[in-house]
């Protein structure tokens, strides 16, 4: 058999309707792990449909915990030769909230609906899609070549979308079961709907609250104002001192001291391209002198997420007692996360807002990372899914959002590759999310081809 059998296979897969019904049954089980009422559904995840599916194709299985993550882990390992290549894949099982009455008319959060060429569902794009798509062209290997050639060990965890919390202490408690060769993993979108996409880490994320107390109660504007001060118009003030008018960061350790040469090359074949449904891009805003694609991926930005002050729904024309805040950073590498925080507070007193309080938030800090994009493997990952689409595919260093990928990097120490099967307008954690059902089939080639690549003996393996 061959490789064009495997792909061949995997996309047969999706055309004889085996993949949506599969698909329809992980959409049906309500993992939203930030929802009390239901974490029973974190682990019937991996009970009723994971462990079977991976058991199915000859992987061992073992469910692993730990006491701060919201619900289980699931290690599938197929082990064919010792001295063989080893990847570790990854994936969760958990959703956010289903917003159940926001979605359009006849559909449902966990029912998974075909329409206009896409399947809607909570999950469909994040993660439960994806995973599916990397877990089938595993099977169509197996199935084609009778073995994968490789070693495969596949993580799943049930809480990334609670931020993750327990996987880094449960990747150093079980380190030597997750050693590999290569991460290889699918989340996030890719760079545009028709563009094939492999990046190689993630911006970090961390929030903050910038807050201004004044005195106790409202009081009458008529009878004070011009008198008091006004704590939103302070905070107004503050935050202009940290975020210039066309959304340039004025804070300098908050920013990369620079982009390296080889990132940039990279980002030059990586302009971000909305589609009609996205909002359009906005030149004008954000650091001077880069590209749109520098921006998002190369780059800081600073933004300011909820404000509060007095109470709109039920005016009452009193001077507020108080203002806040939560402002959130996306960072490259080359930031300081435990930097920001005491760089704002020295920022603001320096312009003279010693009364804003900063406050770092409870929310998890993600951090920056990035593989080199001359890294061996990234080579022998585009040139596979190169050969399977026809055309290269594109190489971002880094995603825009935020990943547990320092994780598998630093902690584990593997080159991290992820392939996403998912675009920008998929409407992840709102109402009406989806897959392009042409970007499920892409994947499942993709990866069919890629996985029969890695299983090819090869004279001189990536270091």
């Amino acid at each position: 058999m061959t490789r064009e059998a495997a792909i061949r296979n995997a996309a047969a897969f999706l055309d004889s309707g085996g993949f949506a019904a599969w698909l329809a049954r992980l959409v049906a089980i309500p993992s939203a792990s930030r929802e009390p009422t239901m974490r029973a559904a974190l682990s019937d995840y991996l009970t009723a449909e994971m462990i079977p599916a991976f058991e199915a194709m000859g992987f061992t299985t073992r469910v692993l915990s730990n006491d701060i993550a919201p619900g289980p882990f699931l290690l599938a390992e197929r082990i064919e030769d010792p001295g063989a290549t080893t990847v570790l894949q990854y994936g969760h099982g958990d959703v956010v909230t289903g917003l159940d009455a926001q979605w359009s008319p006849g559909m449902s959060p966990w029912t998974l609906a075909e329409r206009d060429g896409r399947w809607y569902g909570r999950g469909t794009a994040d993660n439960k899609g994806q995973h599916a798509v990397n877990i089938a062209a595993l099977r169509s290997v197996i199935e084609t070549r009778g073995k994968l050639g490789f070693n495969c060990k596949f993580l799943l965890e049930m809480g990334e979308e609670s931020g993750s919390l327990g996987l880094e202490e449960m990747c150093r408690d079980h380190k030597a079961a997750l050693a590999a060769d290569v991460f290889i993993a699918s989340d996030g979108p890719r760079l545009a709907l028709d563009r094939p996409t492999l990046f190689l880490g993630a911006r970090g994320g961390l929030s903050f609250h910038l807050t201004r107390e004044t005195r106790e109660g409202f009081h009458h504007s008529g009878n004070w104002g011009g008198l008091l001060s006004n704590p939103g118009v302070e905070l107004a003030h503050a935050i202009a001192s940290l975020i210039g008018r066309h959304g340039e960061i004025r804070v300098p350790e908050l920013m990369p001291a620079a982009i390296p040469a080889n990132v940039r090359r990279a980002l030059e074949d990586c302009a971000p391209e909305p589609t009609p449904e996205d909002p359009a891009i906005e030149p004008w805003w954000g650091e001077p002198g880069l590209s749109a694609a520098e921006k998002v991926f190369g780059w800081s930005s600073l933004e300011v997420m909820e404000m509060e002050c007095g109470n709109l729904a039920r005016p009452l024309y009193a001077i507020p007692p108080r203002a806040t805040a939560r402002m959130q950073l996306r960072f490259p590498v080359g930031v300081d996360p435990q930097a920001v925080v005491p760089a704002v507070r020295r920022h603001l007193d320096l312009h003279g807002f010693e009364t804003i309080e900063v406050t770092p938030s409870t929310d998890a800090i993600f951090l920056a990372s990035r593989l080199d994009p001359d890294h061996p493997w990234v080579a022998r990952v585009k040139d596979s899914l190169a050969r399977t689409l026809g055309r290269a595919p594109a190489v971002l260093p880094n995603l825009g959002g935020s990943l547990p990928n320092n994780i598998f990097c630093d902690l584990l120490g593997l080159p991290t590759i992820w392939i996403p099967h998912s675009y920008p307008g998929c409407r992840q954690h709102a109402a009406d999310e989806h897959l392009p059902i042409a970007v499920a089939r892409e994947g499942l080639e993709m990866m069919a081809g890629l996985y029969w690549d890695i299983g090819e003996p090869s004279p001189a393996p990536p270091a």
